[in-house]
């Protein structure tokens, strides 16, 4: 039996997520089967495409049945690994920080932030919903006693180049990167870069294109 993990381009893996939350929704609705086409106008992607997308993962539908729901929910979180906890450390616990420690929809997806890490005396020995803080300078040895391989950061941006340095030394194998600074990668180590700040450029953009 093959359990390598397939090859699955970036913009596909991308859009999973999307059809897991659609399928999970028809679940609970009581839906048994669903076409790629129904799962097209939901999520306002080319139905040709999803198959495709599905295909990588050797799911394929049937002829006038579709995809049997509970098999491609199963499909989509065996891959995806959403059912499986990752631990994670939160470099920075101000506000954007905070949030994401308190936000329950990480844990349901499989992040398991155990602690967090600032440099505010303030901050420093207290905890956030049950997530410790500690001191920055505490990470390499909290970092291996914790066994956690991820860093969310979510420091000022004039911080994170350094933040990234002291993540990468203490062991930490991928970093999801909430700052403007675009962390570069580098061999062996994973960097997502989310900046939620190109998000509104774009649809100031949009908006103001209306406009005129």
């Amino acid at each position: 039996m093959d359990t390598r993990t397939p090859y699955v381009p970036e913009p596909a893996i991308r859009r999973l997520p999307w059809y897991l939350a659609c399928v999970q929704q028809l679940k609970c609705q009581g839906v048994e089967h669903v076409s790629s086409t129904a799962i097209s106008k939901q999520l306002n992607v080319d139905a040709s495409q999803i198959a495709k997308d599905l295909s990588y993962l050797n799911i394929k539908g049937k002829t006038r049945i579709g995809y049997e729901v509970a098999e491609l929910e199963k499909g989509l979180n065996d891959f995806l690994g959403f059912h499986l906890s990752h631990k994670a450390v939160m470099m920075g616990v101000g506000s954007l920080g905070r949030a994401l420690v308190t936000d329950s929809g990480l844990s349901r997806y499989g992040l398991n932030i155990v602690a967090g890490f600032d440099v505010s005396p303030r901050m420093i020995g207290t905890s956030i919903a049950g997530v410790p803080v500690y001191d920055i300078s505490e990470l390499s040895w909290r970092r291996e006693e914790l066994g956690a391989e991820i860093a969310v950061i979510a420091v000022p941006v004039e911080s994170a180049a350094k933040v990234t340095e002291m993540c990468i030394d203490a062991g930490i194998k991928a970093l999801w990167n909430f700052t403007p600074f675009h962390i570069k990668s580098r061999p062996g180590i994973i960097i997502e870069n989310t900046s939620i700040y190109a998000h509104l450029a774009v649809m100031y953009n949009r908006m103001g294109n209306q406009e005129k």
